[in-house]
């Protein structure tokens, strides 16, 4: 069965530009985004009501445009578990090239014990220079788009000197990335951990010690985090998860294949921002790199594909829906932002045509994603909706048309029930 994810981006509403420019900042604008938190939560619960399996929403900062203001997805999964009864809580994800790992190791533990193992952890690796580079300044990092993603369009753009640099921002922010993952997952399944590898020294400093005056850590602490009386030199992260070992891990990905290999080695589920003829090839490599890492999994099994979609009547009214929800976001932000660039005389076109969109009449769309299940049968989708330029009558109509109208052909193709590796 396919396993339905809608991800929120938080766009604070505006009926044109111009209106946006006369609000600036708009995404300070207390008003504005209080009635975008209520609608929200309009939303959570009728996709509960209606099955679908998870809700979740990102981690951005500082969009004083209003694009996508979602500065911590913890705090809304924790309000959002208390008003559901099934669905799933979750963010894709949280941008672990500028986190620290051990309070994000800390806050998801709690968030897991707070639904009763209805969380699922998602993670990124970062591309928006304006926040990624300042909240990740301590550890080095610089936010990137991976080369290997680039078209040769973007490439013409770009000196022998600017992509060699390209080329090391993305090194450096994939090390930093999985070395934060590791303390993550170490956090999650040890009593006790230390690290001198990376960007943290644990304890602090790695070769003396911490000093802690609390000598009864030594026989009432965790075993080895305090071995000499004064000096702690482990340390113990808790909670631990309620789910064992830990909540099933999703990670985004779009354009590197080198991502992909890493959920496979791990069993993370990648989650594919690109067109099936590029997430084809990268299942095939995931459930190879799977399977070497000791996972059986089938093809599209344990991988989720990310959609955009818009529904109307007719084809007319669903690509007029993408202009009024989804074409300022791309012109200002996506295209200044992503190697996706908007051609000037046909940007609906570009955006319909991008290969991560489906448009149209509901059997338009049933028959746009069974193309895609035929070829990649993902057991999870992830509906994307730019929510609240997008009003919450117009999301939730969204949803329902694909939850009774496409789910139960793609269904068929995608016979997976079980749950997650390490769902309690």
């Amino acid at each position: 069965m396919v396993k339905v994810i809608l991800q929120l981006y938080p766009m604070l509403p505006t009926k044109s530009e111009e209106e946006r420019a006369a609000l600036r900042p708009i995404g300070r604008n207390s008003e504005v985004y209080h009635q975008a938190i209520k609608d929200w939560t309009e939303i959570i619960r009728a996709a509960d009501e209606m099955d679908v399996w998870a809700v979740s929403t990102i981690e951005h900062h500082f969009h004083s445009e209003g694009y996508e203001v979602g500065p911590n997805p913890g705090i809304l999964d924790a309000y959002w578990a208390a008003m559901t009864k099934n669905v799933r809580v979750g963010a894709l994800g949280y941008v672990m090239s500028a986190q620290n790992p051990i309070r994000v190791a800390e806050e998801a533990a709690i968030l897991d014990h707070l639904t009763e193992g209805r969380y699922f952890f998602g993670v990124a690796r970062g591309y928006q220079s304006r926040w990624t580079n300042i909240l990740g300044q301590h550890l080095g990092t610089r936010a990137t788009l991976s080369p290997s993603g680039y078209t040769d369009a973007v490439k013409a753009q770009l000196s022998e000197a600017e992509q060699k640099k390209h080329i090391e921002d993305d090194r450096i922010n994939r090390e930093i990335f999985e070395k934060q993952m590791d303390l993550v997952l170490a956090a999650w399944t040890n009593d006790s951990i230390e690290t001198n590898i990376g960007p943290w020294q644990i304890p602090y400093p790695y070769e003396q010690g911490t000093e802690w005056a609390m000598s009864s850590t030594a026989k009432l602490g965790a075993p080895g985090e305090m071995v000499e009386e004064g000096t702690v030199r482990r340390i113990s992260v808790v909670p631990a998860p309620y789910t064992k070992p830990h909540p099933p891990v999703f990670v985004n990905s779009n354009a590197s294949l080198e991502t992909v290999e890493y959920c496979g080695s791990r069993g993370f589920i990648p989650s594919y921002f690109s067109p099936v003829s590029r997430a084809g090839k990268f299942g095939q490599a995931y459930t190879e790199r799977a399977r070497e890492a000791g996972f059986n999994f089938a093809p599209g099994e344990n991988q989720a594909l990310v959609r955009w979609m818009q529904v109307g009547d007719t084809m007319e009214e669903a690509r007029q829906a993408v202009v009024d929800y989804d074409l300022d976001i791309w012109r200002n932000f996506y295209s200044a932002t992503t190697p996706l660039k908007l051609d000037p005389a046909d940007e609906v076109g570009t955006i319909v045509n991008s290969g991560i969109y489906a448009v149209g009449t509901k059997d338009d769309i049933r028959q746009q994603f069974v193309e895609t299940w035929q070829a990649l049968p993902a057991e999870y989708v992830v509906l994307i909706y730019h929510f609240a330029q997008q009003p919450k009558e117009s999301v939730l109509h969204n949803l329902e048309v694909f939850m009774s109208h496409v789910k139960p052909e793609l269904d068929k193709l995608t016979q997976y029930s079980k749950e997650p590796a390490g769902v309690a």
